[in-house]
């Protein structure tokens, strides 16, 4: 018998509940022609037998033929947990995790390994926290006045509880500028003037929202043939719409004119001035019941502003691994080529007004010479 026959036998008497005629077809399947996958299925009639220590060594055979092989990752750590190794099998089902397919290409008989290989690193995750931050108490009392919020990110990073975000801009990378999810608001001095003018802003918004409504269009307008990716739900929707005071560096004359007091408080504040690019000023409402998807920006040179004006219930946002409620008039700063996402779980609409500012880590030099590089990208496309 051939070895492909054999091992196709030996796989026959394992589903037949013989794991010792299957052993010893495997045993010479594995002299002529060694594989993963023959030591797999040795492994698994090694188990069968109760011989676990055996059954780990077949698997670790595996692996040095297959490092990355999923199947034999998930049995390690099983076998691990056998011998009462908690740890070395959080360790490895770590490893497995990192390389398992997506929840829904699962085969269904390794939905339940695979949630309990989740389960095994999340409780030693846990235990692990736990035993470090016994260590901390003392250091975390000593600088109880200081911002540790980066540190206990890091912590939970560190630990697998969370996940690295990095800037992923869609159209400009610019190099050397933080990951930062939201900036300081001593940073930028001028946010209590923004928030002074809250209520003439809210006041112009009302008035747009009612006389002007046709003029909050759809955020999302991707042309037929173009793959819209996770904003199928929202193309061309007016569940989230927008009304524009600048568009792409253009100002819009007349929804200006008709809320001249916002763009009077824009026209003060330093906003990104980029001809062709920025800034982009926006009334964004966002209507009830309705969740923006996970998503990047497309420059890191500049910085999103989001004013708050119209919160009728539960909305938040999410920027990296930071998660904050709305605050009415409370403005913030973010990047936002870090992922980030919004929703509103509200019965009615969500409004905010967003624009965008340099990031302030560029010098007046960087500035100019970023203008420049994406007017002449600009001029180059529109070549014939």
């Amino acid at each position: 018998m051939n070895a492909k026959a054999e091992l196709e036998a030996a796989q026959a008497a394992i589903r037949a509940g013989d794991p010792q005629g299957a052993l010893a077809r495997l045993e010479r399947v594995e002299a002529k022609a060694p594989s993963a996958a023959v030591f797999l299925e040795k492994a698994l009639a090694l188990r069968m037998l109760g011989r676990i220590p055996a059954a780990l060594g077949a698997i670790e055979s595996a692996l040095e033929l297959d490092p990355y092989n999923f199947l034999a990752l998930l049995s390690k750590g099983a076998l691990l947990e056998r011998l009462s190794q908690t740890k070395e099998a959080a360790a490895v089902y770590r490893n497995a995790l990192a390389i398992a397919p997506a929840d829904d290409a699962l085969p269904p008989g390794l939905r339940a390994p695979v949630q309990r290989a989740r389960d095994v690193v999340a409780a030693n995750a846990a235990a692990l926290r736990a035993h470090i931050d016994s260590r901390l108490v003392e250091i975390r009392e000593r600088h109880g006045g200081e911002s540790l919020e980066r540190f206990e990110e890091g912590l939970d990073i560190f630990l697998g509880r969370k996940k690295v975000f990095n800037q992923q801009p869609i159209l400009l990378h610019y190099p050397r500028l933080p990951a930062i999810p939201f900036y300081d608001r001593a940073m930028f001095p001028w946010l209590p003037q923004l928030e002074a003018a809250t209520a003439d802003i809210q006041a112009e918004l009302a008035v747009a929202m009612a006389e002007q409504g046709d003029e909050f269009t759809p955020y999302i307008n991707y042309p037929p043939g173009v793959p819209v990716n996770q904003w199928g739900e929202l193309n061309h929707s007016r569940r989230w719409s927008t009304f524009f005071l600048w568009k792409d560096g253009v100002r819009q004359d007349a929804a200006c004119e008709r809320c001249p007091k916002t763009a009077a408080v824009l026209e003060s504040l330093p906003i990104a001035r980029q001809p062709g690019f920025a800034p982009t000023a926006v009334f964004s409402a966002l209507d009830a019941r309705t969740r923006i998807p996970p998503h990047t920006g497309s420059a890191n040179t500049r910085l999103i502003v989001h004013l708050p004006l119209v919160l009728p219930g539960p909305a938040a946002f999410r920027v990296g691994n930071e998660t904050r409620e709305w605050k009415l008039g409370q403005a913030w700063v973010f990047d936002d080529t870090i992922e980030h996402e919004a929703w509103n779980d509200a019965d009615e609409v969500r409004v905010i007004l967003i624009f965008d500012v340099w990031n302030p880590f560029l010098s007046e030099a960087e500035r100019e010479l970023v203008s420049a590089m994406m007017t002449a990208k600009n001029e180059f496309q529109a070549k014939a």
